[in-house]
């Protein structure tokens, strides 16, 4: 009779162990569920991974000091055209800065028009 007592716990102990085993299926069976609905609502969302945030956020910043120094040299570029738009209507009353590239703009123009008849 003591071959009893172990051989029913032998079984309790092999149907817990079978338990436990179906319990951890089960549990992976519903996390690979739960992942796929939220991959599934992640996608449905259009979000962007972190990696691609953080490369559009660094090309972000590039730009915007790529621009500071465009504007940078608009306004240096700007400067230097007024200085010498001032030095050339001092040199010739009639026409100011922007007279002089109207009649630059119309002899280039009439020169190609002659260069083409």
């Amino acid at each position: 009779m003591s071959n009893d007592p172990n051989r029913i716990m032998d079984e309790v102990a092999r149907f817990m162990t079978d338990a436990a085993d179906a319990a951890k299926g089960v549990s992976e069976e519903l996390e690979a569920v739960f992942r796929t609905q939220v991959e599934r609502v992640v996608n449905r969302l259009e979000l962007v991974r972190r990696e691609e945030f953080e490369a559009l956020k660094e090309m972000a910043a590039r730009e915007s000091t790529d621009y500071e120094t465009l504007v940078k040299r608009i306004e240096a570029l700007e400067t230097r055209l007024k200085v010498s738009g001032e030095t050339a209507s001092l040199e010739n009353d009639k026409l100011s800065p922007s007279g002089e590239m109207q009649a630059q703009i119309s002899d280039d123009t009439s020169s190609e028009q002659a260069e083409i008849k």
